[in-house]
């Protein structure tokens, strides 16, 4: 596939087939990705590979962990408190997704979010179906391979920055490979159930998952959200006047 093609074709999958993924071809996607730049190739991420079994077992103990979070959200002042104080259905992870968005940016979420709902016949009052929707991401949209995404806490912001470049390499080879993706910040909520499975260095970090797989023919699949015209992207150049 031609690199514009694989970049015009990556997009959000969320709803993936039971085709499983073999090994050799996780390994091939993950050879490739490794080649990424990094600073100074350091290379500052590490990558947990759940599937089978142990994707089974996350794909049945996160979605409840979500419905208890949005149970206490709505709940009462007291009880969020109590919550906090014992630890009972707050997030342990490393960084918490954003929740309030800053105001130049709320609107391009807003868009894409009512172009989602609106695709799956979602209304906007329909609390429930918006937490059926969100709770998918936490059964990984049914996809065979869930990838988990820590970056070292020595190098400040570097260390998800290259493990941007990481998975922006890791799509796009899925993509020539015919698989689908869907980056997750959602799934770094929760570290706890994670070491259960895997041995995770203290000082790395859960930034984010990655859900992997072959796409499944259905509608939401079908969402590409619209992009910001190039100019609202570029900065503008001062007036010469107006040099410092």
């Amino acid at each position: 596939m031609e690199f514009k093609d694989a970049m015009a074709q990556r997009h959000s999958v969320r709803a993936f087939s039971d085709k499983p993924v073999s090994d050799e071809l996780l390994d091939a996607l993950l050879t490739t990705a490794s080649t990424s730049p990094s600073w100074s190739n350091t290379q500052p991420y590490m990558i947990a590979i759940a599937k089978g079994a142990v994707l089974e077992e996350l794909r049945e103990t996160l979605p409840p962990k979500f419905d208890e979070l949005v149970s206490l959200a709505r709940g009462s002042k007291i009880r969020q408190i109590k919550a906090k104080l014992t630890n009972n259905g707050v997030p342990d992870g490393d960084f918490q997704p954003v929740t309030n968005y800053p105001k130049d940016l709320q609107p391009r979420r807003n868009a894409t979010g009512h172009q989602l709902y609106e695709l799956l016949g979602i209304e906007r009052g329909d609390k429930a179906g918006r937490h059926q929707q969100m709770r998918e991401n936490f059964r990984f949209f049914n996809a065979p391979v869930a990838l988990f995404i820590f970056v070292h806490e020595g190098l400040d912001v570097y260390s998800p920055l290259d493990a941007g470049i990481f998975l922006q390499s890791l799509m796009l080879a899925a993509t020539d490979a015919g698989l689908g993706t869907c980056a997750q910040g959602a799934l770094a909520l929760w570290r706890s159930p994670l070491e259960k499975h895997f041995d995770i260095p203290t000082h790395y970090k859960l930034l984010c998952g990655l859900s992997l797989g072959y796409e499944a023919d259905e509608a939401i699949n079908r969402f590409k959200p619209k992009r910001a015209p190039l100019d609202e992207l570029l900065v503008p150049v001062k007036a010469p006047g107006n040099a410092v």
